[in-house]
């Protein structure tokens, strides 16, 4: 009868019990759309074929690129300063201009100044923030 009041919880797992609620929920209501859909989706492959040619390839690619490289580099580099947070400082102020630099249309010192500014000024506030008034550690 002792063992009712007693919580034993695994440490090591438990912080996958929700995510693995949502992936499940997710997954079902993925399905129930695919099996719904299904006409839709068979006939889509024209849709996305004038998509694909009408759209800003560089753009679209060199995002997904930037951001793939962001997530992918952030924790490397902030191994070599553990717990400070510099990995995604010294991540996201390239990743910031970089994107920046990608989207705009006209590049002219004068436009490119500005983006210089918040590309340093952002990502370094943000860091600033997480590590001293709230005492949280980034990547």
């Amino acid at each position: 009868m002792g063992q009712l009041t007693q919580v034993t919880i695994d440490f090591e797992t438990s912080h996958l019990l929700f995510p693995t609620i949502i992936a499940c929920v997710l997954g079902l209501l993925g399905l129930a759309i695919v099996i719904r859909d299904r006409a839709k989706i068979a006939t889509a492959g024209t849709y996305w074929s004038g998509i694909w040619q009408s759209m800003d390839k560089p753009r679209f690619l060199g995002t997904i690129v930037l951001t793939l490289l962001y997530f992918s580099l952030m924790v490397p580099v902030g191994d070599i300063w553990p717990n400070t947070g510099r990995g995604f400082l010294f991540c996201s102020i390239p990743f910031v201009f970089l994107t920046g630099l990608l989207f705009m249309h006209e590049r002219t010192i004068k436009s490119i100044l500005p983006l210089a500014v918040v590309s340093l000024v952002g990502p370094v506030f943000v860091w600033w923030l997480f590590t001293y008034p709230l005492f949280l550690t980034l990547p």
